[in-house]
């Protein structure tokens, strides 16, 4: 497996893109939202027309130990024995998402498949009956991947798949064979506090009530000076979602309505299941960043794809660079690439996928 990675800026690329174009070569392409038309993006599809290209728009590029924007970053990977499939459907809407989930799930599904990795339009979906049914349709596979960004706006998001690129899109790698090798961690490192709240009204991914009192407005009194800079401020308070199997997930707002006094979350709101505001600081978000390193299972020249939340950037803030430095320093064998998201899809307690917000995930592919 050869891997390489490369970054363009305005200066133009670091060095020159590698001469790796095979069907069996996988191309990652993670870029500011602004440069959904660069150039640099198209002599990238230019350069490799036989392989799997994939990418989205982000909060913020990953590259090494770096936290970068307003460039392109590249990841390029050619396995000698494993075989690659690409699926793209467009969504509409995030009623959609389970529908969507499952037709990728079924192109791509067989049986010698080992690990699928989606990247979504980050506002048009909803995560969670997204990857449900992803990972119902191709069964006991390792699904990751990530929710598209548009910085801190949250006004559109696009994902490039082929040559294409397209809001309203989800793409999905299938990587096909015995010899990859595929392991996925994630951490928080967020805490919980003040009062328990029961969901009491919600639909889907939409929340509505909190102890029968409209959601937004019991929102904004924890926020009291932020809620004016709403939905960006939301992502420094996001919620512990407390479901009935013990099971706790992080979930964090992409868009309010005022006149339905409603919040709109990038994963399902279940009505009866329990929340609690959640809050985090420096060293809590590093210390879970590199928790998801440890526990990954990687050796030899590996791929390693970091997806973490645009959530963790704000609270980083100029120290940002520190959570991706502590998951290179524990997989120091690896190419670390990626991208802050508006969601991220991982492996959850058991073996199936699920959306998680405000976490540092990491997917590592290697072959032996």
């Amino acid at each position: 497996m050869d891997v390489e990675r490369r970054t363009h800026t305005t200066n133009g690329w670091d060095a020159p893109l590698p001469d790796l174009d095979s069907p069996q070569t996988l191309v990652l392409v993670f870029a500011s939202p602004s440069l959904r038309d660069d150039a640099a993006i198209d002599e990238v599809v230019a350069a490799y027309p036989s392989a799997c290209v994939l990418g989205c728009s982000t909060s913020g590029q990953i590259a090494g130990e770096a936290v970068m924007d307003d460039v392109v970053v590249v990841a390029v990977a050619r396995f000698a024995h494993t075989r690659l499939k690409l699926a793209v459907q467009s969504i509409d809407d995030a009623a959609d998402s389970a529908a969507v989930g499952r037709s990728l799930g079924e192109a791509l599904a067989g049986p010698d498949l080992r690990s699928v990795f989606v990247l979504s339009d980050g506002l048009s979906v909803n995560g969670t009956p997204l990857s449900r049914a992803l990972s119902e349709a191709v069964g006991s596979v390792v699904v990751s991947g990530g929710l598209a960004g548009d910085d801190d706006r949250f006004e559109q998001t696009w994902v490039l798949a082929g040559g294409e690129r397209a809001s309203k899109r989800i793409a999905a790698v299938g990587l096909y064979g015995d010899a990859l090798k595929v392991s996925c961690g994630s951490g928080g490192g967020w805490e919980p506090f003040g009062v328990t709240r029961r969901i009491s009204g919600s639909d889907g991914n939409v929340l509505y009530t909190l102890d029968d009192r409209p959601a937004l407005e019991l929102y904004k009194e924890y926020l009291g000076d932020r809620a004016s800079g709403l939905p960006a401020t939301a992502l420094l308070f996001p919620l512990a979602l407390e479901l009935d199997d013990d099971t706790t997930l992080v979930r964090t707002i992409l868009a309010v309505d005022e006149d339905t006094q409603s919040m709109t979350f990038a994963g399902d709101m279940p009505e009866g299941a329990r929340v609690k505001l959640m809050r985090s600081d420096m060293e809590g978000l590093v210390d879970g960043a590199a928790q998801a390193a440890e526990s990954l299972d990687s050796s030899g020249p590996t791929l390693m794809v970091a997806v973490s939340c645009v959530g963790r950037r704000l609270v980083l803030g100029e120290e940002v660079e520190e959570e991706v430095e502590a998951t290179l320093e524990a997989q120091s064998h690896s190419v670390q690439v990626g991208f802050y998201s508006y969601g991220e899809l991982s492996p959850g307690s058991g073996r199936s996928c699920a959306l998680h917000n405000q976490t540092m995930t990491l997917t590592a592919w290697s072959e032996g």
